[in-house]
């Protein structure tokens, strides 16, 4: 054996142990000559339904619905399966035990428990096809393949792992067996890990970034990085919450989507609003999807209003709902807006802010006049309202302000910014997004100090914290923090934080030195 084919095992070797010893997926072994390899095995998937309490008879109906969702023929696109099959993991094989009997839901993962599903790896899987392929390792739950990974040795580039999950995908070579896959990645020792799903263009794959990783990775940024994304509870949750179908266009969030939405989901569990303040391009409208689908599955009688300050923005939000098969109402007046917040009808729905005046202008003035004669005497607005504020810094103050929340008293108010908020605009928006159970506080505020924001280029900087007192996304972050790094020294209700930020040693040479330093620098050399 030759020293290029004795580095490539070995690193192989060592990506696999770390699979079993640190994050406690079984061997299932070498599949170069084994026959019958396929993207469901059914042996596995059988024996863990059984496990589950499930009869012969339903394992058999649910194997049958699960294998005409994989099957590829006619005009069904590897998109249009993969979309079935996800459906199928997703929600459920809903099979009849029996005629006249009612459906049953069988489920093929348990979301809920990660701990009782089967994780387990294969390697070197041989895959049968117009022209055969055989991907490093094969991530298998429950005897379904949902995860590709493709190795490189540390001088070849991961762009080369990249390539071979694109080819596999195509129809020359083994397209069917992705039509379960929902996570292809590709990486090596020293650029780490590419990730992304189906059809997805080079350009387009992601690297995750997190501060905290597994002990066992050490420095090593692939097994830290597949320790970050492949651990049990982290990939269910990415597959369950994070994946949308969009438009004939599968997607999966970015790191910041993930810590940003999870943020989100804490402060609506406490019923406290806040900001969220993103970067141009760090997928605003997706975290939007991912957020209010969250709120419908969790929060009973749940209901999201979306509300924006300009018309291209109300067709744009609905497209991208309408693009995710979620059905979203679009208000045409305010009148028609009380009458869906009096019904119980619409769980999602976008309106203009202008539609809370008289006319098209938003003629505030007029507001309550008008509010006035479309509502009921008893009214109060349907269900649980979360309202999700779009171009938060210009709507959300003054009479605009007032206007909403003299219709939605009770409503938890979240906001969406791309622009910084200057002193007037922060004043005002931690008025309007504060803590309902403050009497005064910062949420919402972006502590400049503690995370300075990433300028236009995409260096790797430090992604500032998602805990909703310095609430932002920045595409351009290394990591994560669970908690401002200077929460311990912050006085007792102050919103200035006391300390100076902590930056990783991997970001300190790339700590901000633009314009605003130099002039700061020009000016003492003047005051001199």
């Amino acid at each position: 054996m030759n020293t290029v084919g004795q580095r490539e095992i070995l690193s192989q070797q060592r990506v696999i142990a770390f699979f079993e010893d640190a994050l406690g997926y079984a061997y299932l072994g070498h599949w170069k000559d084994r026959d019958g390899n396929s993207n469901v095995e059914e042996a596995e998937l059988t024996k863990w339904l059984k496990r589950q309490g499930h009869s012969d008879k339903i394992i058999s109906k649910v194997l049958f619905e699960l294998n005409k969702a994989v099957a590829l023929g006619g005009s069904k696109t590897l998109y249009d399966a993969n979309r079935e099959v996800y459906g199928l993991l997703r929600y459920g094989v809903k099979v009849k035990p029996d005629v006249g009997e009612q459906n049953v839901t069988v489920w093929l993962i348990d979301w809920t428990n990660p701990g009782n599903n089967d994780f387990a790896i294969a390697q070197e899987v041989t895959v049968f096809g117009v022209n055969d392929k055989r991907p490093d390792i094969v991530l298998y739950v429950n005897g379904i393949a949902l995860g590709v990974l493709e190795l490189k040795r540390s001088i070849i580039s991961v762009t080369e792992g990249i390539r071979q999950n694109l080819d596999s995908q195509k129809k020359e070579f083994v397209e069917p067996f992705f039509t379960t896959v929902q996570l292809l990645m590709a990486g090596n020792d020293t650029e780490g890990l590419r990730y992304a799903v189906i059809d997805t263009p080079q350009k387009y794959w992601l690297r995750w970034k997190e501060l905290e990783a597994h002990p066992a990775a050490g420095d090593n940024p692939l097994l830290r990085e597949l320790g970050q994304l492949c651990n049990k509870a982290r990939v269910l949750e990415l597959l369950h919450d994070f994946l949308v179908f969009d438009a004939g266009i599968k997607k999966i969030c970015r790191h910041n989507q993930y810590f940003g939405i999870r943020a989100a989901q804490a402060r609506v569990k406490r019923r406290e609003g806040g900001i969220v303040w993103h970067t141009q391009g760090s997928g605003k409208s997706l975290m939007m999807i991912w957020l209010a689908k969250w709120i419908r599955e969790h929060v009973t009688n749940g209901r999201v209003l979306i509300i924006t300050d300009r018309t291209e923005l109300d067709e744009q939000i609905e497209k991208f709902f309408l693009g995710v098969d979620e059905e979203i109402y679009r208000t045409r007046s305010g009148a028609d807006l009380v009458r869906v917040l009096n019904a119980s009808e619409e769980w999602l729905t976008c309106s203009l802010i202008h539609k809370f005046g008289a006319s098209d202008e938003g003629d505030i003035d007029d507001f309550l006049a008008d509010i006035q004669g479309h509502l009921p005497k008893d009214f109060r607005a349907k269900g649980e309202i979360f309202v999700f504020v779009d171009e938060c810094h210009r709507t959300q103050s003054g009479k605009l302000h007032d206007a909403m929340k003299a219709l939605l008293p009770g409503a938890m108010l979240i906001g969406f910014t791309g622009t910084p908020l200057l002193r007037d605009d922060k004043r005002r928006s931690i008025e309007t997004f504060a803590s309902r159970r403050r009497s005064s506080s910062s949420a919402g505020a972006p502590c400049r100090k503690c995370f300075p924001r990433a300028t236009a280029s995409r260096r790797s900087l430090p992604t500032s914290s998602w805990t909703w007192r310095h609430v932002t996304a920045s595409a351009a972050g290394t990591g994560t923090r669970s908690s401002c790094p200077a929460a311990s020294t912050r006085p007792a209700g102050s919103s200035r934080c006391s300390s100076k930020p902590t930056w990783p040693a991997s970001a300190r040479s790339s700590r901000p030195t633009g314009p605003h330093r130099r002039t700061s620098r020009a000016k003492r050399a003047a005051k001199v």
